[in-house]
């Protein structure tokens, strides 16, 4: 990887994100399909490297650094790296989000006013763990036009190397330095404080990473502090849809944000709901955590009050009983980090106002948590899930690495002439148009 400084790669970052911004869609999904085929082209080289991370954590594992839910997130296999291909594919083939026509609005004749959808500049990325978040957020920037900055954990060094040399090389005929690589943890501390450089800062990690980004810089952050879901049982549920959408929720791949951590259950079908799904939970290998009401019906261990506010991303689970549907939303609202919450009901008005009441990202009917995700979303991938409000919200993809400028077409046209005792009116009529532009000129 290159020396440079991080003013430099920040610097080189900030004229490749202006030359980006006019690069024609074909070029930038020929750059994408040029990482997909190289991926696929060195699975070896890069799962000889990740070999290297993986057998790292597990010494950590054992000396008790690390947990086995952060090792579990940082293996790559054949199958992985396939997925990952699918992925950048998916990206490359999605709808070009720039230039896009958002509102056009007639101000007068031959006086038109065009919201236009732009990328969002210079996009610095830390993430943790996993590998695949690297590809992901490089696919994301380039095909939403922006140049990325990546820093990803020191426990996956040798995988994140190799991935990043091959989107360099894949992508050698595009804007020099699109794409960044840094290391260095002094590297992240500078990058906080350049707030004239870089438009955005996208944390993917713990709570505790998250917050230590958002609190030491005044560059806009996008990312979300824990992923605390719930899945929601309510007394109307159909309990085999529900024990199968549970399950899901929280074993079919625990170490994720979106994995169900609190399983709340109305104590109308408590009894006839509780011990079946236990007993597939422990067939499992999932430890779980009872309240009070919860144990009386099956045998678990007691639940703390630090629990309902724990992010185990592992084998875990808490269980509450619930009078209402209001004592459900009202655990949700108290405990949650509004990520994703679910309800499985066959009420409809009961699923509606779950649904409305709660204020998370993602809000499910009759659905496993499992699902928030960008590629599930139809987005191609997600640089992160957002658990704010302000820009972008829930799984990020390309709509979010957008903002937008206007545009405003003359002819000749003065202020002077709508103002003072003889101002002529605006029209300010909304239209259906689209803001065009002619050839790119170099002169």
């Amino acid at each position: 990887m290159s020396e440079k400084s991080i003013e430099t790669k920040v610097a080189e970052a900030e004229s490749a994100a202006l030359e980006l911004a006019t690069l024609p869609d074909e070029k930038r999904r020929a750059g994408l399909e040029a990482v997909a085929d190289l991926i696929d082209e060195r699975h070896e080289e890069i799962l000889a490297a990740n070999e290297k991370d993986v057998a790292e954590g597990e010494r950590m594992l054992e000396e008790g650094e690390y947990t086995q839910a952060l090792v579990d997130r940082l293996k790559l296999s054949e199958s992985k790296l396939e997925d990952i291909s699918e992925m950048v594919r998916s990206v490359a083939a999605q709808e070009d989000p720039l230039e896009k026509t958002l509102e056009a609005r007639r101000l007068d004749e031959n006086l038109e006013l065009y919201k236009v959808a732009v990328p969002i500049g210079v996009v610095g990325t830390v993430f943790e763990s996993r590998p695949d978040a690297l590809v992901q957020i490089a696919a994301l920037g380039l095909k939403s036009g922006n140049a990325v900055i990546l820093k990803g954990g020191s426990e996956a060094a040798h995988s994140n190397r190799v991935l990043f040399e091959i989107i360099e090389e894949a992508t050698a005929d595009l804007p020099t330095g699109w794409a960044q690589q840094i290391e260095a943890r002094e590297d992240v501390d500078a990058m906080l404080e350049m707030d004239d450089a870089i438009d955005l800062l996208m944390p993917r990690g713990s709570s505790a990473f998250v917050s230590y980004i958002q609190d030491n810089t005044s560059i806009p952050v996008l990312g979300h502090t824990e992923g605390i879901c719930h899945v929601f049982v309510d007394r109307e549920a159909d309990l085999e849809m529900a024990e199968d959408i549970a399950f899901d929720a929280k074993v079919q791949y625990p170490a994720v944000c979106n994995a169900v951590e609190t399983l709340l259950v109305h104590e109308d079908v408590a009894a006839d709901f509780l011990p079946g799904i236990v007993e597939r939970y422990e067939e499992a290998g999932v430890e779980l955590r009872g309240d009070e009401l919860t144990r009386e019906v099956v045998d678990v261990d007691a639940a703390t009050e630090e629990d309902w506010d724990t992010e185990y991303g592992d084998l875990e689970l808490s269980i509450a009983v619930v009078d209402s549907l209001s004592a459900a939303m009202d655990h949700i609202t108290t405990h949650g980090s509004k990520h994703t919450e679910s309800i499985v009901t066959e009420d409809d008005d009961r699923a509606a106002t779950f649904m409305r009441g709660l204020d998370s990202a993602s809000v499910y009917h009759n659905a496993s948590t499992r699902f928030a995700d960008g590629y599930r979303y139809g987005l191609g991938a997600e640089v992160g899930i957002s658990t704010g409000k302000i820009h972008a919200r829930g799984p990020v993809g390309l709509e979010g690495l957008t903002t937008y400028k206007y545009h405003l077409e003359g002819d000749g046209h003065l202020v002077a002439t709508y103002a003072g005792e003889d101002a002529k009116p605006y029209r300010h009529e909304e239209f259906d148009g689209e803001w065009t532009s002619g050839t790119l000129s170099d002169e």
